[in-house]
């Protein structure tokens, strides 16, 4: 009896958080670099562009790799602050991410993940949108400053790392998937790859 061969799998990102969690599908996958500008067009939703930067960071790598399959995905914050609502990015220093945790402080953020799955040769493609809500605690700023200075999550979107230190500052998470939130939905990425002709487990 002849082993079923897999498919050629990519994953079109760097973020260590998204190869670890790919990682615990047990499949063989490469790593690739989409270098897309993850900015939004004017008047684009948060979804839209969730879902876009998704499929532009697979298509990138497809084009290179027309027989593989290849994953991208984006994920997108959203703080309704009483006066709007406005995307929180990767803070990127610990002023902004202090910023950051500061306004989420006993609100709620919305984390939109958007996956896309697509195969260039014959123009396959799955895709889709998860949305965890997190509600934090209401943080003093000794504690933001503390969390800040022991994890560091100055590359996640929102200022936190919910799979750390970051579960304390919350005071509950709405989620389909525990994974959506880390940035990778593994239960529907499971799903679409077993429609791609992965086998799962």
């Amino acid at each position: 009896m002849f082993l079923k061969s897999q498919p050629t799998l990519f994953l079109a990102s760097t973020s260590v958080y998204r190869r670890d969690l790919l990682s615990r599908l047990g499949l063989r996958f490469e790593l690739a670099s989409p270098g897309i500008p993850e900015t939004a067009h004017p008047g684009e939703t948060p979804s839209a562009l969730a879902l876009r930067l998704a499929r532009a960071k697979a298509d990138r790598i497809a084009e290179a790799q027309p027989d593989a399959w290849v994953i991208g995905s984006d994920q997108v914050a959203l703080l309704d602050d009483g006066s709007g609502v406005r995307i929180l990015g990767k803070p990127g220093t610990v002023s902004r991410c202090i910023e950051q945790l500061t306004a989420s402080s006993g609100r709620v953020v919305s984390f939109l993940t958007a996956v896309a799955v697509v195969r260039r040769r014959d123009a396959a493609s799955i895709e889709f949108l998860d949305t965890t809500r997190v509600k934090f605690r209401a943080l003093e700023r000794t504690m933001i400053e503390r969390y800040v200075e022991r994890e560091s999550p100055l590359d996640c979107a929102g200022g936190f790392k919910s799979e750390g230190l970051g579960i304390a500052l919350c005071e509950s998470i709405d989620s389909a998937d525990p994974t959506a939130l880390i940035g990778l939905p593994l239960i529907r990425l499971a799903a679409a790859l077993r429609d791609a002709g992965f086998e799962i487990p």
